[in-house]
C-alpha cells in the first residue's frame, strides 16, 4: 500500500461491508434489515467522529477488544490465556463490574468506536455485561465464545438484540474440535449453528491457524460446511506462541502470504460471507494495528493493553478515561517509535519484540 493509505478508512469500509453483506444475506428478515440499516448510518457517524479527532492529531481506532472475564468453563489444550495465567477457574478479584463496562461502552460510542469484540475467558459467563451491551445498538458486539453456554435464554436475547453477534470457536471437524475442547463440544456447536440459521440470526466462526492445520482450515470441505451451516463470518486467528518451544507452530511469512491469497479467493467464491485474518494483513495496513492504531485491548481488571497477545499496561480505565488511555505513554511510544512496523518472523510483532515492549513500559 502507498504512503497515503488511511488505516481508519480501511477499517471503517471493512465494517460497513460486513453490514452490507449481512443485509443481503438476511433481507427476508425485516427486523434484522431495519437494525442493520440503522447500524450503517451509525457506522458512518462514528467514522466522522474519528476523523474529527484525527484532525486534532488524536487517533481513535474503530475496534476495541474487551476481555470481560478471566473465567472459562473449558480447559482447551494449548490455551493461550491459561498458559499466561490470564484465564482460570477462580472467581476473579477486582474485575470490572457491569456498570464499569457500561461506562466503557458509552465512552467508546462517544469516541466513534463502533466495534467492540467481547472476549474472555468465556464471555457468556458475564450475562450482566452482555445485557449492558444490548443497550448500545450503535455498537456491534462480536462475542468470541466456545459456544457451550448458548441456550434458550441467550438465543432469545440475541434474537431481540441483533447487535450481539456470536462468533463460535471451532477447530475443524468433530475429531479436531473435541480433541482440543472436550467430548461433545463439536456437536453442541453444530446444533447451535443450525438453530441460529433456522431463526435467521447472524453468527460467525473462528479457527486458530497454525502451521499444522492451515491446509485443512483453508480447504473447501471446511469452509463450505460452515457456509452451509449459515456462518456469515469466518475469522482466521493466527496462532501466537505462548513460549519459545511453541514458536514453530506460528505461520511463516510464506504461509501468511498463502493465507492472504486464499482469503482473497474465498471472498470471490463466497461473496455473502466475510473472511478476516488476525493479526491480519500487515503489508496492507502498514504494520501491526495494536496499541490503538487500529484496535486496543482492555483486560478484565481495566488495564488498557496494546493487544491480548501483549498484556502490558501503564494505565487503567478505572482511574482514567478511554481517551486518556489511548494517549498513554506506552501506546504513543509503540505507535510513534516504529516498533509496530518492525520486522518479525510471524505471528505477532509485539510478542516477538516482547523485551522492547517491556523496556518501553519500564521507562514510563
Amino acid at each position: 500500500m502507498g504512503k497515503n493509505f488511511d488505516i481508519q478508512e480501511y477499517l471503517a469500509n471493512g465494517a460497513e461491508n460486513i453490514i452490507k453483506n449481512a443485509i443481503s444475506a438476511t433481507f427476508k428478515n425485516p427486523k434484522e434489515t431495519l437494525f442493520l440499516a440503522k447500524f450503517i448510518k451509525n457506522s458512518r457517524k462514528a467514522s466522522k467522529i474519528r476523523k474529527d479527532y484525527a484532525k486534532k492529531d488524536i487517533n481513535i481506532p474503530a475496534f476495541l477488544i474487551a476481555s470481560i472475564t478471566s473465567r472459562c468453563n473449558l480447559h482447551c489444550a494449548g490455551c493461550y490465556s491459561r498458559a499466561n495465567e490470564i484465564c482460570s477457574d477462580e472467581i476473579p478479584n477486582n474485575q470490572l463490574t457491569d456498570d464499569d463496562w457500561e461506562d466503557i461502552f458509552r465512552q467508546s460510542r462517544d469516541l466513534g468506536i463502533n466495534f467492540i469484540v467481547l472476549a474472555g475467558g468465556e464471555p457468556l459467563i458475564r450475562t450482566d455485561v452482555i445485557l449492558k451491551a444490548c443497550n448500545f445498538p450503535e455498537i456491534l458486539f462480536p462475542v468470541f465464545t466456545n459456544g457451550t453456554m448458548l441456550d434458550e435464554y441467550y438465543f432469545n436475547l440475541i434474537d431481540k438484540n441483533r447487535n450481539i453477534i456470536p462468533i463460535l470457536s471451532i477447530e475443524g471437524n468433530e475429531k479436531l474440535t473435541d480433541s482440543r475442547r472436550g467430548d461433545g463440544v463439536y456437536n453442541q456447536l453444530i446444533g447451535s449453528m443450525n438453530h441460529m440459521k433456522d431463526n435467521n440470526m447472524i453468527f460467525g466462526s473462528s479457527i486458530t491457524i497454525t502451521k499444522d492445520n492451515i491446509s485443512y482450515a483453508l480447504s473447501d470441505s471446511f469452509v463450505s460446511n460452515l457456509y452451509e451451516l449459515g456462518s456469515k463470518v469466518l475469522f482466521f486467528i493466527e496462532y501466537v506462541p505462548v513460549d519459545i518451544n511453541a514458536k514453530d507452530l506460528a505461520l511463516s511469512n510464506t504461509q501468511r502470504d498463502h493465507l492472504l491469497d486464499e482469503i482473497s479467493n474465498l471472498r470471490e467464491k463466497y461473496p455473502e460471507m466475510l473472511f478476516m485474518s488476525f493479526p491480519g494483513d500487515e503489508k496492507e495496513s502498514g504494520g501491526c494495528l495494536a496499541a490503538g492504531r487500529g484496535f486496543f485491548h482492555i483486560n478484565s481488571h481495566g488495564g488498557a493493553e496494546p493487544c491480548p497477545a501483549s498484556p502490558y499496561s501503564d494505565i487503567n480505565v478505572k482511574e482514567t478515561s478511554i481517551l486518556e488511555a489511548l494517549e498513554s505513554k506506552l501506546f504513543k511510544s509503540l505507535r510513534d517509535g516504529g516498533l509496530l512496523m518492525s520486522h518479525h518472523e510471524g505471528g505477532c510483532v509485539l510478542f516477538e519484540h516482547e523485551k522492547e515492549v517491556q523496556k518501553l513500559l519500564n521507562n514510563k
